[in-house]
């Protein structure tokens, strides 16, 4: 199918942002290009090698960092940089060569541009919820390269992500208060001003309260950590804590946290306050785009369900506490029920066998197209 475009007035150099109604355009495409188009328009980089920010960007509290030309953004980095190894290999399987060449030929954001920078340019933050959550998602080196070059998007080194990930519970957790902030320093007096950010009391929304977006990214990246550090099922408790500190309704049932809140116990929150006296109280409620990270971060990285075209496979990280946990997946006109349960091959599968389960394995590839209108498998789980 084709979809248009709109159409609208270029916002002008300087300009911060610009208000009108856009008209439907009359020029129609794919997804894919509407999508292609996107990564082509954020190619740009600076002085420092990182992405131009725009103005009215992603960071809408930032609008005033990138009005000149300028400004750079180290999450942008890390973004185009998934984004161009998830895109690539569909563009040539299009027979879009030229552009995925360009695509891994432009960006100049090997692992020195990106890695070296821990915020967006010009912050002087030690840690942001936004960047370092991203530099945990890999980024495939492509089959035929054998050597780094400029240009390509590469994972930052195996030394690296571990140490952000700490800075981000040290320096932007709260376990008293259940939150992990947005931002370290706040904004206040800044100049040349970052934005409307520095409008917002510190702690309030993106000026340093926990905003949900960089919260469940922060979330992900710790569930993908703690899978690749061998130890006891304990070593998965801090991912899922981090989800109760998001989850609305695990804050609203808190004895402690629930009066602070103040927001519905079934709606996702943007934000929650960080700073004294409204620590805990819940911001700008009924967010989708939060709730639809939150359902992935519980979907993908608590669960560990990993989905594609033709296959399926599961990499959990339960929390210590829960035994046994169940996910039943309908697709394409099937019906998969899932147990993961803490118990070896051979009693997991006793376990479940009235219910006719078939053994999985961690990891193991399901060709899920394959199967019957109604299966059921068991994944078996360490115990210590």
């Amino acid at each position: 199918m084709r979809w248009p475009f709109i159409d609208g007035a270029a916002i002008p150099p300087g300009a911060e942002d610009a208000y009108y109604a856009p008209s439907v355009s009359a020029e129609q495409a794919s997804v894919y290009e509407h999508a292609a188009r996107a990564i082509d328009r954020s190619l740009r980089v600076g002085v420092h090698g990182l992405p131009l920010m725009g103005s009215g960007d992603w960071n809408d509290g930032m609008n005033r960092v990138g009005i000149e030309g300028r400004g750079e953004s180290v999450w942008l980095g890390w973004f185009l940089c998934r984004l161009v190894a998830d895109f690539a290999p569909l563009a040539r399987q299009r027979g879009d060569t030229a552009r995925a060449q360009r695509w891994d030929a432009r960006p100049r954001l090997d692992g020195g541009a990106v890695g070296r920078r821990g915020t967006v340019s010009g912050s002087s933050g030690r840690s942001s919820t936004t960047a370092r959550p991203w530099a945990r998602r890999p980024t495939p080196r492509p089959a035929s390269t054998s050597s780094r070059r400029p240009g390509r998007c590469f994972p930052a080194p195996r030394r690296w992500p571990p140490p952000r990930m700490a800075a981000v519970g040290a320096h932007l957790g709260d376990p008293e208060a259940g939150l992990i902030r947005l931002l370290r320093r706040r904004w206040r007096h800044a100049w040349p001003s970052a934005g409307y950010i520095q409008a917002y009391p510190p702690g309030v929304r993106e000026n340093g309260g926990q905003y949900a977006h960089g919260g469940v990214w922060a979330l992900m990246a710790q569930a993908r950590l703690s899978l690749q550090q061998p130890g006891p099922p304990a070593s998965h408790d801090r991912p899922y804590r981090r989800f109760t500190w998001l989850s609305p309704a695990h804050r609203s049932s808190h004895p402690d946290q629930s009066a602070a809140y103040g927001l519905e116990p079934y709606a996702m929150a943007g934000d929650i306050c960080s700073q004294p006296p409204y620590v805990g109280r819940g911001g700008w409620s009924w967010y989708t785009g939060a709730a639809a990270w939150m359902h992935r971060a519980a979907i993908e990285s608590i669960f560990g369900l990993r989905q594609g075209a033709q296959h399926l496979s599961w990499r959990p990280c339960l929390p210590s506490h829960w035994p046994q946990a169940e996910l039943t997946l309908r697709r394409d006109g099937r019906t998969m029920r899932f147990i993961l349960m803490r118990a070896s091959p051979a009693d997991a599968l006793e376990a479940s066998a009235p219910r006719g389960a078939q053994l999985l394995a961690p990891g193991q590839l399901l060709h899920w197209t394959t199967l019957a209108p109604e299966s059921c498998f068991v994944i078996p789980l360490p115990l210590d």
